[in-house]
């Protein structure tokens, strides 16, 4: 079970999530996470499925993807991009403090 910190949205840099952990962190199957690493919408490191490992980063992009997705019927492409512009303003945000 991941820690329930990520599950929250807080992003803990050293976190190293299994397949498993990030499905479940992100409420998503594994064939939606293969589906999204093909298409380019995640970038884990190692080639097979066993050697992915995911930050909490990744589980929180993977949450934010994926509720667009649902809640607003948008396209795998589209909401990928708007969690890409979230993170950039976030990115942002940070480097004005």
């Amino acid at each position: 079970m991941p820690d329930r910190s990520i599950l929250m949205g807080v992003v803990l840099e050293d976190a190293c999530l299994t397949l498993e952990q990030l499905c479940s962190a992100g409420r998503v199957s594994a064939e939606w996470v293969a589906v999204h690493m093909q298409e380019g919408r995640l970038h884990p490191p190692g080639d097979r499925p066993s050697q992915w490992r995911f930050s909490s980063r990744d589980a929180v992009r993977v949450r934010r993807i994926r509720q667009l997705e649902v809640t607003f019927d948008a396209d795998p492409d589209l909401a990928a991009l708007a969690v890409d512009l979230m993170e950039q303003v976030e990115e942002l945000r940070a480097r004005l403090r």
